[in-house]
């Protein structure tokens, strides 16, 4: 079982179990293996990260109702000690660090001001964190595990990664009876004063694996706008392109859950099983 937790009764955030611990890291084996298998390296990252550097990303233009910050107390005139289980704005200092909403920007900060092969592929996990309107259990919360594959090079190798693990997922999928759809997503992730932007109205960017109306996974090309913000270039000077593929840990353990109607010993062995089948 999972226990939540959240400020004034919100359901915000998960405590999981021990069966729950043991599906979402088989889940995150998995995923993992999908990119190792594929040649991809993994790479660890901070759970936040200075403002500065998400900055460069629009984070705070694009998503600025998601962003959470964080800052140390300010000890000049206070106590340190919360008044309600809160702290007010004069008990803070500047918040100069960010706490992402996506893993895989911790690539691109690793390869910043560096070179990369024209099909570099890597893979991570970490903490993202979202200021959501509502949280509901596991399916939305403010802090979740989310394993990334992240494509570095060319334009074509990072369209073949996504075109590739997008049908890993859904062989997956129909491998453990999990009906997945397919649908293109909406959300504004350029700046919308420019050519990207008008791109990605006219060719979506994103395309989220829904079950129902929950989006458990997704595949996204970004053309080369990390590449520029981040100075990632190609042997030949060029700006590298990227691309993602995303997999939220706690939101398959949540539809696999209710699949097998609370029984997570039959989930995990159905997913090893059809791990193992997999070519």
């Amino acid at each position: 079982m999972n226990r939540l937790t959240g400020v004034d009764g919100s359901p915000a955030l998960a405590l999981l179990g021990p069966d729950e611990t043991a599906l979402v890291r088989e889940l995150d084996r998995i995923f993992t293996g999908w990119g190792v298998a594929a040649g991809a390296r993994e790479i660890s990252v901070p759970p936040l990260y200075p403002v500065a550097d998400l900055e460069k990303f629009d984070v705070y233009t694009n998503f600025p109702q998601l962003a959470l910050v964080s800052g140390p107390l300010e000890l000049t005139n206070g106590t340190g000690k919360p008044l309600d289980g809160r702290f007010g704005s004069a008990d803070l200092q500047d918040a100069r660090y960010g706490l992402p909403h996506a893993t895989c920007y911790g690539a691109y900060l690793y390869y910043e001001g560096s070179h990369v092969d024209q099909d570099t592929l890597v893979t991570l996990v970490n903490r993202c964190f979202r200021n959501e309107e509502r949280y509901g259990g596991l399916r939305r919360l403010a802090s979740f595990q989310m394993r990334e594959i992240v494509a570095l090079g060319s334009f074509e190798h990072t369209q073949e990664v996504i075109a590739r693990f997008g049908a890993r997922i859904q062989e997956f999928a129909e491998a453990i009876s999990l009906p997945l759809d397919k649908v293109a997503a909406i959300d504004p992730f350029f700046q919308d004063d420019g050519a990207r932007a008008l791109l990605q109205r006219l060719s979506p960017v994103k395309h989220e694996f829904q079950h129902g109306d929950l989006a458990i996974a997704s595949v996204n090309t970004h053309r080369n706008f990390f590449g520029e913000r981040c100075d990632i270039r190609l042997a030949s000077e060029e700006h590298a392109y990227t691309s993602c593929v995303a997999f939220g840990l706690e939101r398959w353990l949540t539809v696999l859950t209710d699949l097998h109607d609370g029984d997570l010993v039959a989930a995990l062995d159905l997913v090893r099983a059809a791990d193992h089948q997999a070519p």
